[in-house]
């Protein structure tokens, strides 16, 4: 099973810890096409950290930028197609889950987002009002059931 995993990166990435439980529960339901979501090295700016002085250096204009963003955009997007399911933490607001959500349900994938209460945020009712309960899923949680929660909704799968 290929999976589709959704977090923020630009929208801030205060929740890469929990990406990273999250991607590392994925893993044994199958391949993972977006696992450099849960990377630590990942910055908000969708740059891996050590690399940003020299990919700065490289990349200087905003045509070069503009080009970069459309490569990650069409790279994204045939790995969304590719995929069999797709996962999304959307406790952190932004803007490019909620493109790939939206391109998702256009794909016609199973969609499971997760959402953790405890943050003090509001989820967009946008995403808690598409739950269907069959192709989009919207799941409360905390951060010590998500392999739990994971194995529920992988298990409702199969039936």
């Amino acid at each position: 099973m290929k999976v589709y995993f959704c977090g923020s990166i630009r929208g801030g990435r205060d929740d890469v810890h929990v990406y990273r439980r999250i991607v590392h529960a994925l893993q044994s339901y199958g391949t993972v096409l977006t696992e450099h979501v849960s990377s630590a090295e990942l910055s908000d700016r969708g740059q891996r950290s050590h690399t940003e002085n020299s990919y700065a250096h490289m990349n200087k204009g905003e045509n070069n930028a503009a080009s970069g963003d459309q490569a990650i955009h069409n790279r994204d997007l045939d790995w969304l197609r590719q995929s069999d399911v797709v996962v999304a933490e959307v406790t952190q607001p932004s803007l490019g889950v909620g493109y790939e959500l939206g391109r998702a349900v256009d794909m016609k994938k199973k969609i499971f987002c997760l959402f953790r209460p405890s943050s003090g945020r509001i989820l967009s009712a946008m995403i808690r009002g598409a739950t269907d309960v069959k192709n989009f899923v919207v799941r409360d949680y905390s951060e010590d059931e998500v392999e739990k929660v994971l194995e529920q909704f992988f298990c409702s799968l199969k039936n």
